[in-house]
């Protein structure tokens, strides 16, 4: 059954058996108006048809409100006041950007010079760059050691303790990999 509120015109399934033949008292659940509702009666004609043999009759059950002069209502279509969010009107006045015009293309060429690529050079990148430079400068270093020794006598004892710190760093690196 299909209850209708007289109020908002608000359309509600119930079960047939919802409703008893005394009435019930419902409430829309939308508008919060109530009234009785009985169930809706239902209209029996009936109509004689001929066959060959004997005349049978037919029972055609209408009821009261068919569904399709429901459907028939159309519901109220709020119009907007102001213009769509995605007007030019709406956009030129709450956000000052202007479509069409010569000068905003002008300046999407410009914005779209000015900003910088994302760059997927992270930390670990610069990292391992890092260690690069370092093995580079100390194979340079150990490759140049005497020449460097023999013109820089006061180098000496800075260039034996830097690669013998390094021979340590080794060592430890070694051991902790052997040990795991």
């Amino acid at each position: 059954m299909i209850l209708e509120c007289k109020s908002c015109q608000k359309k509600f399934i119930v079960p047939d058996n919802a409703i008893p033949s005394t009435g019930r008292l419902v409430q829309c659940s939308s508008c919060g108006n109530k009234w009785t509702q009985f169930p809706v009666s239902k209209k029996i004609t009936k109509t004689k048809t001929s066959t060959t043999k004997e005349k049978l009759v037919q029972t055609k059950v209408k009821k009261e409100k068919p569904f399709s002069e429901l459907e028939k209502k159309k519901k109220k279509v709020k119009k907007r006041i102001s213009p769509s969010i995605y007007s030019k009107e709406y956009l030129e006045k709450k956000h000052g950007i202007k479509i069409g015009d010569e000068h905003s293309s002008n300046n999407k060429k410009i914005l779209n010079t000015n900003t910088a690529k994302p760059s997927y050079f992270g930390f670990y990148s610069y990292l391992i760059i890092i260690l690069i430079f370092a093995a580079l400068f100390f194979g340079l270093l150990n490759l140049t050691k005497e020449i460097l020794i023999f013109h820089f006598p006061f180098l000496q004892p800075y260039i034996y303790n830097l690669f013998e710190n390094i021979n340590n760093f080794k060592i430890i690196l070694m051991d902790t990999f052997n040990f795991y």
